[in-house]
């Protein structure tokens, strides 16, 4: 579906700031998922506002226009959450960079959707300061992006996801009418929660211009290692054991063997060819003893090694293997591609269950089906690899997948627990909520969203079969 963007050139932008060129709407036809999958499509036209008036004005024009807007950040997505699916404008809000304010004594910052994770964290070193839940691809992520999807990282073992640290935003609705959400207070009793509405929302109900964080104290005390195991099943239940226990660590991390070897083909590193679980402790004292603790746990699921250090280019080196096994996966045999990226969560006493099914159902299949995670807080990223030239093999790999989320469903898990809904894990939304939950989530989206401006074609059943959530409830098909 094309559209008549032109009337963007009326706005007050400059000329740097719009473009209608081919390179450039190539560039924001997909996120990093969905250009694995070659499912990208071209905008019309890309707009990068450098304020909020910029996003306010391009919305309610485009509401006007009837012409959809995609928010789009760094692209580094994995469920197509940024593909304008319905082409029309896609706003990046990359140049929404700066560092508006900061706060150390309140252990704030107030941060625009563009700024890269990362850099927030450098912003703030020298105060002694970090924010905590950076997922995993936080040097290459804006903070907007996670903020849409309510990422999550590592550290979600100990610190919680992005959500828990985000007091409040400054957001613009699809008509232009710009909203402040939250408190600079550390809680607040004060009408609806709009903050938390908005977070993991995957730009379908406002764009996000502003955001107030918390910050942390960094810890004294680090010390990183990593514990091998001889079997999958053995590893995977001492991290219930551990997490069970409270044992105060800070990451905790799955790798089975198979990702261990992909790791060692793409970094070129020296992993065993062993199950394993990464890990790092903070702490202002007392670190050596929840150690010990770890160590005593492990020792009774049959741990072959346990190796801890605190030296930092030691653990940066642990750390960038486990950094980069999503691209050390797609880029293991180039006669496969991984099919989609999955990331269940179930409760923490169901992880050695969704582990052990995951590769059980791999084996039974004959296919290739890498397992890691942030396993302390049941998370299970695994990727399916197939040939896509093989329709048997495509069709094995699909239903594969799909067990797999259904079993997560099952023992009170999620779909996705932090890549978002997008376009990739529509279909199950409404056997995670329940069908009155869903059409409750539509009322929320009509009403935020009346004329279906914002982000769509993502997170509802029907939009994965090409038919839009209208302001009456009713559904209708593009092609109507």
């Amino acid at each position: 579906m094309t559209h008549d963007c032109s009337f963007l050139e009326a706005l007050d932008l400059e000329d740097d700031q719009l473009s209608f060129a081919e390179g450039r709407r190539e560039s924001h036809a997909a996120d990093w998922g969905a250009e694995q999958r070659g499912r990208g499509v071209q905008p019309d036209a890309v707009v990068w506002p450098e304020s909020t008036a910029d996003v306010a004005a391009v919305l309610a024009a485009a509401a006007d226009h009837g012409v959809p807007v995609t928010p789009y950040a760094a692209g580094s997505g994995l469920e197509g959450n940024a593909v304008p699916a319905d082409g029309g404008i896609s706003l990046d809000l990359t140049r929404l960079d700066d560092v508006i304010d900061y706060r150390p004594d309140d252990f704030q910052i107030d941060v625009g959707p563009g700024i890269i994770g990362s850099a927030v964290d450098e912003y703030v070193a020298g105060d002694g300061l970090f924010f905590p839940p950076l997922p995993s691809s936080g040097d290459i992520s804006t903070v907007g992006g996670m903020i849409a999807t309510d990422a999550s990282g590592m550290k979600t073992v100990r610190y919680g996801e992005v959500a828990d640290w985000v007091l409040g935003l400054e957001v613009v609705l699809a008509d232009g009418t710009i909203v402040q959400t939250g408190s600079r207070a550390v809680k607040t009793s004060s009408g609806y929660n709009l903050t938390d509405l908005i977070v993991g929302s995957e730009g379908t109900l406002a764009v996000i211009t502003e955001a107030t964080l918390e910050l942390a104290g960094r810890p004294h005390q680090i010390r990183g290692g990593r514990a091998i195991f001889e079997t999958l099943d053995d590893a995977a239940t001492a991290v219930f054991d551990t997490v069970r226990t409270d044992v105060d660590v800070a990451r905790i991390e799955l790798v089975d063997g198979l990702s261990a070897r992909m790791a060692n083909a793409y970094l070129g590193t020296d992993l065993p060819d062993a199950p394993m679980v990464f890990l790092e402790f903070h702490a202002n004292h007392g670190v050596d003893e929840e150690i010990a603790l770890c160590r005593t746990i492990f020792e009774d699921h049959d741990v072959a090694r346990f190796e801890m250090s605190d030296d930092d280019a030691e653990m940066d080196a642990l750390w960038q293997a486990r950094r980069e096994l999503a691209y050390a996966v797609a880029s293991y045999d180039p006669a496969l591609e991984p099919l989609h990226p999955g990331d269940v969560t179930v409760p923490i006493s169901r992880y050695p269950e969704i582990v052990h099914e995951a590769k059980r159902l791999g084996e039974a299949s004959d296919l290739l089906v890498p397992c890691f995670g942030h396993a302390g807080d049941g998370n299970l990223h695994y990727t399916v690899l197939v040939d896509p030239d093989d329709p048997a093999m495509v069709e094995r790999g699909e239903e594969l997948y799909a067990a797999i989320v259904e079993q997560a469903l099952d023992v009170g898990g999620t779909a996705t627990g932090e890549h978002g809904i997008g376009q990739g894990k529509r279909e199950y939304l409404e056997a995670e909520h329940g069908a009155g939950a869903v059409e409750t989530m539509r009322r929320v989206k009509r009403a935020l969203d009346p004329t279906g401006t914002l982000n769509p074609g993502k997170i509802f059943p029907e939009t994965a079969r090409g038919e839009r959530v209208r302001e009456d409830s009713a559904l209708e098909t593009e092609d109507e």
